[in-house]
């Protein structure tokens, strides 16, 4: 893998990888997101350092349990898949969990998103259990 992965502070360096997200960054979200505490987002760049892949994590905690690393989204350019750049990411993102106290991490995919469910099992990642997910959408002015 031609590519390194650094912790982004900086909201430009988030615009510039709108490409790697769902839909454009939008700035307060982006300013939300970077200024929370337990929020992190790392990108993998290559050698013109131009941003190839993400991955975010939200640290939570449960009065129980203590803190989990919820493994939010990954993606890596299509371009750049099949390369370890969606591992690395995944790796470094436990790596944060770890010194951040974390006793675990979690994602939760698709079960065809098959290049997610490669660099989560390349990167550690256990076997899959059976879950249901339900979701709620809320509609804002």
């Amino acid at each position: 893998m031609t590519a390194w992965i650094e912790r982004v502070t900086d909201p430009a360096d988030v615009v510039a990888a709108s490409p790697l997200f769902d839909g454009p960054a939008r700035t307060d979200a982006v300013e939300r997101f970077l200024a929370e505490a337990g929020h992190h987002l790392l990108l993998a760049r290559d050698v013109n350092r131009s941003p190839i892949g993400m991955v975010s994590g939200v640290e939570t905690t449960h009065p129980d349990k203590g803190t989990e690393m919820f493994l939010y989204e990954l993606c890596v350019d299509v371009a750049h898949r099949g390369r370890g750049v969606g591992t690395a990411l995944v790796r470094a993102l436990a790596e944060l969990a770890r010194e951040h106290g974390c006793y675990g991490m979690w994602v939760l995919t698709d079960d065809d998103n098959l290049p997610a469910v490669g660099a989560y099992r390349a990167a550690g990642g256990g076997d899959p259990t059976a879950t249901t997910m339900l979701t709620w959408t809320f509609e804002h002015d």
